[in-house]
């Protein structure tokens, strides 16, 4: 084998890792991985740096926070990979129970099938893996009613829009149609913040959830406040349906909302309920980052129906989603105008 095929390119090496080249620089910042340089000063991962990325990734992946990953591969703190093992094992066994169940109930339908006896009305729906939720309805003004569909909703939904083109009324309209769907707007601090303390006073399992999601985000760099607190609440809570966020980022630093992100990514989709997030933050809709559990609404200045855009450049939609977003820096000068303005 010769060297150079042992020895990647951050390109090439996130690719093989299935992560992004912001990952494996955000390891490298915290520590964690430390590639090689070549004489041009390009980052080099050998096998040595490509096995440590790929513990790296795997404790990412069962929901380390970074400084948890870091006391886990320096021996000094086995209690985070404890217990994201334990919580991995129940969700596998539950899988492994379904299936199981499954399983027996194609068997016994067969073995009546083989006697002359049809399966019950209801039972063969209970065979198949669910498919992903959809919504469908008239869409409300600045739209003129036109049929609008979402099929295959996935864990996380970016909507994005320029001012003015009704993404604040397809959130609202979106919270209403999808079951059980809860809309969560920018007046949360003002009349959503005691709301919240007091769940928190009545609800342990919920304030374990609170402190347990503030302890990782903490870790990951982000600071406290009564702006993260409500919105964690709003997330951790114990709900069937769909959540829609107004504005995600608001009143969040940079940081935080660059662990905000991380942390969804990694635990949304064991919630089981859709979260769909109205931003013009480029930090909390990173699209180098965005992941096959990700979707992006763009609603279009002209009023033109919303549509899906994938995340690549040339993708129709993509120009008009990457011009709407803007750096968490603008977006903080922008909600805090000077007295003067």
């Amino acid at each position: 084998m010769s060297d150079s095929a042992t020895r990647l390119n951050a390109s090439d090496a996130a690719r093989r890792l299935g992560v992004s080249n912001k990952a494996l620089r955000l390891y490298e910042q915290h520590g964690l991985v430390l590639p090689g340089r070549t004489a041009a000063g390009y980052r080099v991962y050998g096998p040595d740096a490509l096995t440590r990325a790929a513990e790296v990734v795997a404790l990412r992946a069962l929901g380390l926070s970074l400084a948890q990953v870091a006391r886990v591969l320096s021996g000094s703190d086995p209690q985070p990979l404890a217990s994201a093992l334990a919580a991995h094992e129940r969700v596998l066994d539950g899988e492994i129970r379904e299936r199981l169940h499954r399983l027996e109930k194609v068997r016994s339908l067969r073995v009546g099938l083989a006697t002359g006896q049809m399966p019950a009305e209801g039972e063969l729906p209970g065979l198949i893996e669910q498919a992903a939720p959809s919504v469908a309805f008239e869409l409300p003004w600045p739209w003129g009613g036109e049929w609008f569909e979402l099929r295959d909703i996935r864990p996380l939904n970016y909507l994005i829009g320029s001012l003015g083109s009704g993404k604040t009324r397809l959130a609202m309209r979106l919270a209403q149609a999808l079951p059980n769907g809860t809309f969560l707007g920018l007046d949360r601090l003002d009349q959503g913040c005691a709301t919240a303390l007091q769940a928190l006073d009545h609800d342990v399992a919920l304030r374990t959830r609170v402190e347990q999601a503030t302890t990782w985000l903490l870790d990951e760099g982000a600071t406290g406040s009564e702006a993260l607190t409500v919105l964690l609440v709003a997330l951790e809570a114990e709900r069937a349906g769909a959540l829609v966020v107004d504005m995600i980022e608001q009143d969040l630093a940079q940081s935080t909302q660059e662990a905000l992100i991380r942390y969804l990514r990694r635990h949304t989709k064991t919630r089981g309920r859709p979260l769909f997030m109205m931003t013009r933050s480029s930090a909390i809709l990173d699209l180098t980052a965005v992941g096959p559990d990700e979707a992006i609404v763009l609603c279009p200045a002209n009023h033109s129906p919303p549509v899906r855009v994938a995340p690549y450049p040339g993708a129709p939609g993509f120009e008009a989603v990457a011009t709407c977003l803007a750096s968490p820096e603008v977006r903080a000068r922008i909600a805090a105008p000077p007295a003067s303005a």
